[in-house]
Parts: structure tokens; sequence; C-alpha cells
């Protein structure tokens, strides 16, 4: 393995005081990714200081950064773990601090972190296009899996929001106990919990929940605080969502329609992984487009599980 720098040091973690030398850093390092991909009039925005704030501390332990002589971030790791589900991302090398180790270092110590915190499911996502970012992750061990797609639809006139965790007053930590339940019922361990405090916490957006006579069997987690710095709000983006059954699933999706109407925004944007077949569908005969491919990859031993029954989506991006 090549050895890093002298002058690098890290990991450590990061603090709300990073933010900014995180966020040029990024869009620096990605722009950098697009142009190398052959896509050279892309330039990727600086995201909300808000969603870095919520990746940061969703994050917690996980959050990673490493600083070169001059204290500047050379590279960064969001690892973050759901419960048995882990992920990373987003991570990034600054492109002058490219092939010289730093990116296996920065891969290597996610995945230990997560192997030692008991995540059973280890992976993250890249652009299928991407093929050297695919031949890197395959030599540290990770799979090429299904695809996500990202798939939006253009938002219809409603009344009401439906019915909201952020409505659920005194049963709200009943309520939240209720999501966990119905998670790890469809994959044991997968616990949403902080993804769900966190969005209220820092007034992102808010959670779907969708009863039938046995209890809650189906929410979704939204964000509606724009993505990119500076842009206004116009899109709702699903992070999280869980169904008992196909069924479930559908209603799941019209709450987020009847949400997004309510929330006066253009378009939703659902993240669907590819190995739920029946509904991407669903999804196509409802009007959604694809919009996006993303390349799923997990480490070999720890594959991401899947239901039985039912529909069990997380989204590996912030």
């Amino acid at each position: 393995m090549p050895r890093l720098d002298p002058d690098i040091r890290g990991p450590e973690r990061p603090s709300l005081a990073d933010i900014d030398p995180l966020n040029r850093m990024f869009a620096e390092s990605f722009t950098d990714r697009y142009r190398r991909d052959g896509m050279a009039g892309v330039r990727v925005p600086q995201l909300n200081p808000s969603v870095w704030r919520y990746a940061i501390e969703d994050a917690g332990a996980g959050a990673m950064v490493w600083r070169d002589a001059a204290g500047e971030v050379a590279a960064f790791n969001m690892v973050h773990r759901s419960g048995s589900e882990g992920w990373m991302g987003p991570l990034a090398v600054r492109p002058d601090r490219q092939q010289a180790g730093l990116g296996t270092a920065v891969v290597r110590a996610g995945v230990h972190w997560l192997e030692g915190s008991g995540a059973t499911t280890i992976g993250l996502e890249t652009m299928p296009r991407t093929v050297d970012n695919i031949g890197f992750y395959g030599r540290l061990g990770f799979v090429p899996r299904h695809l996500t797609v990202s798939m939006t639809r253009e938002v219809e006139r409603g009344s009401g929001a439906g019915d909201l965790l952020s409505a659920a007053g005194p049963a709200r930590p009943a309520t939240v106990i209720a999501c966990r339940a119905l998670t790890e019922s469809l994959v044991a361990g997968v616990d949403f919990t902080r993804e769900l405090e966190l969005t209220d916490e820092f007034e992102l957006g808010d959670t779907s929940l969708v009863h039938a006579d046995r209890g809650l069997v189906g929410f979704a987690l939204w964000h509606v605080a724009p993505l990119a710095a500076g842009r206004p709000r116009e899109e709702l983006r699903v992070l999280k969502l869980a169904a008992a059954s196909l069924e479930a699933f559908e209603a799941v999706v019209a709450a987020v329609e009847q949400a997004a109407a309510a929330e006066r925004v253009q378009r939703i944007a659902l993240r669907c992984q590819t190995a739920y077949g029946e509904a991407f569908h669903r999804l196509l005969r409802r009007g959604y487009q694809v919009h996006w491919t993303d390349l799923r990859m997990t480490l070999a031993e720890r594959p991401e599980r899947m239901p039985g029954e039912g529909v069990l989506w997380s989204n590996w991006e912030i």
C-alpha cells in the first residue's frame, strides 16, 4: 500500500467551523471528477450549510477529516450508521492529494470504524460511468450491486399535508418507536431514529406516516431544505422509506405527494433501489421519470440485506 505523505494527519473529527472548507473542497473535488469523466461543463455547487451540519451530526464519531501541514482539509469521509446499516458519503480527496494513497486510507478508515461499530452492511455509491472509481473500490473489497435510480415527478396541487411526525404531539415518542419497529421487522437492526430526530431538530423536512388497523405500516423521511447553497426551495427529497407491503408503499408515495403539495415545492425526488423491481414499475406508472443513476457497492462479506416482503429504501447520499 502506498505510504501517506508525512505531512498528512488524521482522521480527526470535524467541527461545524469546518463546514466552509469542507464545502469548498467538496465542490472542487466533484467538479474535477466530472471533468475527468468527460463532462467538463459540469460545475458542482457547494451544499447548503444546513445539509452539511446534518451530515456531520448524523455521522457523529464517523465524521472524519484529514489535514495537510497547513491545517487545510486534504480529504474527508462522512461515515454513517443507521443501526446495522453502514455507508460512506460524501467522501473525497483534494485533487492535488490524489494518487498518493490517501484515498485508500480514507476508505479503509471508514470501513474500520463501521466494522468496529457492528454494522452488518457496509456500502457506498458511485457513478456507474466512473470506471476507475469502481475499480478502486473493488480493489478494497467492494462488489458492484444494483443501481439506485433517482426518479422525479412534478407536484400536483393538493390540500392538507397528511399525517406527519411533526404533528404527532404527545404521541411523537411512541411514533418514533413505531418507525423503528417497522424497519426492524423489515430488516433486523436497521434504525433511522437518528435521522428522524436530526431532520426535526434542524428543520430540514418531516416524516410522512401511513397507518392501518394494525398500526404504522409505512413512513418516508424527507427534506425540503435546498440541497445546494443559495438555491430556492424547489424539491422534496425522500431520504428513507419503509413500507410493510407494496400496497403500503403506494400509500407512502401518495402521502409524500400530498406533503409536497402542501410544502408548495415544484417536484418530488425519490431514490429507487432497482433491487425492488415492482416498486420501480409502480413509480413509473405514477408518472415518475428517471433522472440519474448511481451504482451501489458493498463489501463482499457485508452486503445489503433485503426484506422478505415490503420495501426498505435508504438514501446513501446526503
